[in-house]
């Protein structure tokens, strides 16, 4: 009998994921001997920038006390309880159940599985994190983008948001300090979309991983901080304002009204369960990274800031090329005053100066606009380099 050709499941036929995807090229131009320039990959550890000593060594301290078998399906309890003092501290309340997962990720996939139907919706911001819109072509669900304001530093479209619900509609998403463009969202925005979330009987996705990376007196605030009655999952973890995502431990905390939410609790802790747990040891991390010294935070941040500064200025001397300055998290979306596919610029970038970046269209934005994203990791050198590179190729 011959053999036929295994074919995959339909459910990844449209799973995309801009970030990584663009890596296959570089990775093909640095074989061939190219010295690539990236700006591509929110990681900072590749730069330079170091976790601080006092998680190592809580991790450490565990994995040598043989604390490397399974963990409770929820979380240890010093790390269930730190993220909760946390919360509290913050006026994320109140608490209904706290979970921790293998990075962020987990806790998303985790927390969209176990709330979304095929058929449903889901209102995720345009541009936004990809892993969303992967996530729900996963589930089959739509993903509907709502607009973030360039002109008003990035801000949610609240008007936006609300055209967009209808009765399959079952979240909104909110990345605060937004990736990829680095906006931070106002009280006021905030407010106006938890509003929403209550009239619609909906849950908002807080995703706060960069809540403590910011700029020029930003403030963020904690959205499940802002009316007990919303439904909120506030996401956070180790992977950014810690300096550690190859530990890959995040975490999700759910506020909200406790009757109206017992359901969906169980349906989470029934995914939780068959997965067993997130890593162990490295959930000893936790609670020193939480309650521990922040002095990380003071020399990373100004790093951060001295990046950002020579970018925009190098950037804003670009002929066509406009960006607005990021107020939080490692990232840039400038925008490209050309009539030309953001998708063929970047990898005609790559190929002519070695300079890596991630299309716009990779993480949605408003139609007939185009974009890049730039991480703001590398050293100044190298972005200066990186930079003049794309001046170059405007040039031409």
């Amino acid at each position: 009998m011959e053999a036929r050709p295994i074919a995959p499941a339909n459910r990844v036929a449209n799973v995309r994921y801009a970030v990584r995807d663009v890596a296959v090229l570089a990775d093909q131009l640095r074989r061939e001997g190219r010295r690539m320039l990236y700006l591509n990959i929110g990681d900072p550890n590749p730069f330079g920038f170091r976790p601080p000593e006092h998680i190592l060594e809580a991790v450490f301290t565990a994995m040598r006390a043989n604390l490397n078998g399974y963990a409770p399906s929820d979380g240890i309890d010093e790390a269930v309880g730190a993220i909760n003092r946390d919360a509290t501290a913050r006026g994320i309340t109140p608490i209904v159940h706290t979970w921790v997962g293998s990075g962020c990720s987990e806790v998303i996939d985790m927390a969209l599985s176990a709330l979304v139907n095929p058929g449903e919706n889901v209102l995720t911001p345009s541009p936004g994190y990809p892993l969303y819109t992967a996530l729900l072509a996963k589930l089959g669900a739509d993903n509907r983008g709502y607009h973030l304001d360039e002109d008003r530093g990035w801000q949610p479209d609240v008007d936006d948001i609300a055209r967009l619900i209808d009765d399959k509609t079952r979240a909104i998403v909110v990345i605060n300090p937004n990736n990829p463009t680095g906006g931070v969202a106002s009280e006021a925005t905030l407010r106006k979309i938890v509003e929403l979330a209550i009239a619609h009987n909906l849950v908002i996705f807080a995703d706060e991983i960069y809540d403590r990376l910011l700029f020029d007196g930003a403030k963020h605030i904690p959205l499940g901080s802002l009316d007990p009655r919303a439904c909120v999952l506030n996401l956070c973890g180790l992977s950014k304002n810690w300096v550690l995502p190859g530990f890959r431990i995040g975490w999700g905390v759910l506020t909200g009204p406790r009757e109206q939410l017992a359901g969906y609790i169980n349906a989470i802790q029934q995914l939780g369960r068959a997965r067993l747990s997130a890593n162990h040891p490295e959930q000893y991390g936790i609670a020193p990274a939480l309650e521990g010294p922040q002095d990380h935070l003071v020399e990373m941040i100004p790093q951060l800031v001295a990046r950002r500064d020579v970018a925009m200025a190098k950037l804003a001397a670009i002929p066509d090329i406009s960006c607005v300055i990021p107020q939080g998290a490692f990232y840039a979306f400038p925008r490209i005053h050309r009539p030309i596919d953001d998708a063929t610029w970047c990898r005609e970038l790559m190929r002519e100066t070695a300079v890596v970046t991630v299309p716009g269209s990779g993480f949605g934005q408003r139609e007939g606009t185009q974009h890049f994203r730039v991480v703001l990791l590398a050293d100044v050198a190298t972005i200066e380099e990186a930079c003049d590179g794309i001046a170059r190729f405007m040039a031409r």
